[in-house]
C-alpha cells in the first residue's frame, strides 16, 4: 500500500519541466518513495545523485539496521556522522519554532500505528499514554557528534530527510557546474536554476480527492524547494474509518485540523520538508500566525472541503484554480 500510494503521488506532481534538447533522467525507489531525477548536463552526475540519495538514505533509515538513526534509537547514544549531526540539529530547530508540531521524536507513535511495519494497528488511548511521555523533542541531546536519546525517545526522521537530501543533492550538483536540474522526491520536488530553453517551471499541487491530477499549478523561474504534506498521502482504512500518517504529536492521533494538504514553498528544502508536517498539524489559523511572523517560506492550504488559500508569495505563483490571497 506504501509503496503504491507513494507511485500515486510521484505521477501526480504535474513536471511539465523540458527543454529542446533534454534533460538526462532516472528514476529510482528510495526512502520508501518514488523519485524522478533531471538534470540539464553530464549524464554522469545522475549516478552521482543517485549514489547521494543512498549515501543519505543509509544514514537515516530508521528500519536499516546498520543507519546512525537506527543505532541511535537502539542504543539510546551514538557518534553521528556530519550529516546526521546536522540533520538533528536543523529538526531540534525546526521543532522549537513550530511548538513541537514538527517533532523529530514520533517513531514511538508511527510505529504503534504500524506505518513502519505496513500492518495496520489503531492504538488504544492507554498505550498512547505510555508512550506520549517519550515524544518530544527535549529528550534528543545533542553535543558536536555526540547523540543521545533519554526517557525513552526514538526518532523518526520522515518528516525532514528527503527535504535535506535534496537540498544536499542540489548543493552538489551545483558545486559541479550544473545550471538546471530538478529533483522529485515523493512530494519534495526541488529546482536548481532556470531552463535552458527559457521556459518557466510548472509544477503540479496534486488534488487531495484525485491525487493523480492536480488541482493547480506553480509556474516560476530559478531555484525553489516545494513540499507538500497530505492525509491523502499515506494512510490506512479501518474499521470504516481512515487514518493517515501524519500524527499530532501532542494526541498521538492523525492530526484533524481540517487540512487536506499543505504546500510549503522556500529556499531550503530541509525547511520546507518539516514545515509542510508542521503546518498541517497547527492547522491554517496558527500557520498563517507563523508565516506573519517568518520572512522565508510561502504556504498553500487546501481543506477538507476543498478551498484554496494561499499566502501572497505564493498566491503570485498559483495558477489554475480558484483561492483566496493571504495577506499580511
Amino acid at each position: 500500500m506504501k509503496k503504491f500510494l507513494a507511485l500515486l503521488l510521484f505521477l501526480c506532481l504535474s513536471l511539465t519541466a523540458c527543454a529542446s534538447d533534454g534533460p538526462a533522467e532516472t528514476e529510482i525507489f528510495a526512502m520508501d518513495t518514488y523519485m524522478r531525477l533531471r538534470i540539464w548536463g553530464d549524464r554522469e552526475l545522475l549516478s552521482d545523485t543517485v549514489d547521494e540519495i543512498r549515501r543519505l538514505e543509509g544514514l537515516f533509515s530508521v528500519t536499516d539496521e546498520k543507519s546512525e538513526i537506527f543505532l541511535l534509537n537502539r542504543d539510546g547514544q551514538a557518534v553521528l556522522s556530519a550529516d546526521t549531526a546536522e540533520i538533528l540539529t536543523r529538526a531540534i530547530a525546526l521543532s522549537e519554532r513550530t511548538g513541537g508540531a514538527f517533532d523529530p521524536t514520533v517513531y514511538p507513535l508511527v510505529s504503534a500505528w504500524g506505518f513502519t511495519s505496513g500492518e495496520p494497528h489503531i492504538p488504544t488511548q492507554d498505550e498512547l499514554n505510555v508512550l506520549l511521555p517519550s515524544v518530544d523533542a527535549a529528550h534528543l541531546r545533542l553535543d558536536g557528534s555526540n547523540a543521545a536519546l533519554t526517557d525513552g525517545a526514538q526518532l523518526d526522521l520522515g518528516g525532514i530527510a528527503k527535504g535535506y537530501t535534496a537540498q544536499k543533492c542540489l548543493e552538489l550538483l551545483s558545486e559541479k557546474g550544473v545550471q538546471a536540474a530538478m529533483l522529485s522526491l515523493g512530494g519534495n520536488v526541488q529546482t536548481l536554476g532556470s531552463k535552458p530553453d527559457g521556459k518557466p517551471w510548472v509544477i503540479g499541487i496534486a488534488n487531495p480527492e484525485e491525487p493523480t491530477e492536480a488541482i493547480a499549478t506553480l509556474t516560476f523561474n530559478g531555484s525553489m524547494a516545494i513540499v507538500t504534506s497530505g492525509g491523502y498521502q499515506r494512510y490506512f482504512d479501518l474499521d470504516g474509518a481512515r487514518y493517515h500518517h501524519i500524527l499530532d504529536p501532542q494526541t498521538g492521533m492523525p492530526a484533524e485540523t481540517g487540512l487536506a494538504s499543505v504546500t510549503v514553498l522556500t529556499q531550503d528544502g530541509t525547511t520546507a520538508d518539516a514545515l509542510s508536517t508542521a503546518l498541517f498539524v497547527m492547522g491554517m489559523e496558527k500557520s498563517v500566525e507563523l508565516w506573519r511572523e517568518s520572512d522565508d517560506f510561502e504556504a498553500i492550504f487546501i481543506t477538507q472541503d476543498r478551498k484554496i488559500f494561499a499566502t501572497k508569495g505564493a498566491a503570485d505563483l498559483l495558477g489554475g484554480c480558484e483561492f483566496e490571497e493571504i495577506t499580511r
